[in-house]
């Protein structure tokens, strides 16, 4: 069997070895409230609960704020699955999960008019 390309999920001739939803134990929805923009940063704290190899590479993703699309693109899994692995870190205090920031106001019109101009004009 060739060695693994990208870490001990994925195998060069094989693909993935692990079924997504093996990986979450077949949960679909994670016990913390998660956004595919939210920012997970790791905390230092080391989780007590044995957690599996996919946990232990999504919390080496989290050293500074990262969004959960950007880990589940790393992660090469649906973000469904890298929420659950997320909500588990978050459960356990190794990582914490901020929100993404929404604008109080909407986006200025002339602004997007602005822009909508600029791009007629390179055309």
């Amino acid at each position: 069997m060739p060695a693994p390309k990208d870490g001990p999920l994925l195998d060069d001739a094989a693909g993935r070895l692990i079924r997504p939803y093996t990986v979450s134990g077949g949960r679909t929805r994670p016990t913390a409230p998660l956004d595919l923009l939210s920012l997970v940063m790791a905390t230092g704290a080391v989780p007590k609960d044995n957690l599996g190899p996919e946990h232990a590479l999504a919390l080496g993703l989290c050293d500074g704020p990262t969004s959960v699309a950007e880990i589940a693109a790393h992660l090469r899994l649906p973000a469904v699955v890298t929420k659950v692995l997320l909500s588990d870190l978050v459960d356990c205090g190794a990582v914490t999960a901020r929100a993404p920031r929404c604008l109080d106001t909407p986006t200025d019109r002339s602004l997007l008019e602005a822009v909508l101009d600029g791009l007629r004009r390179r055309l």
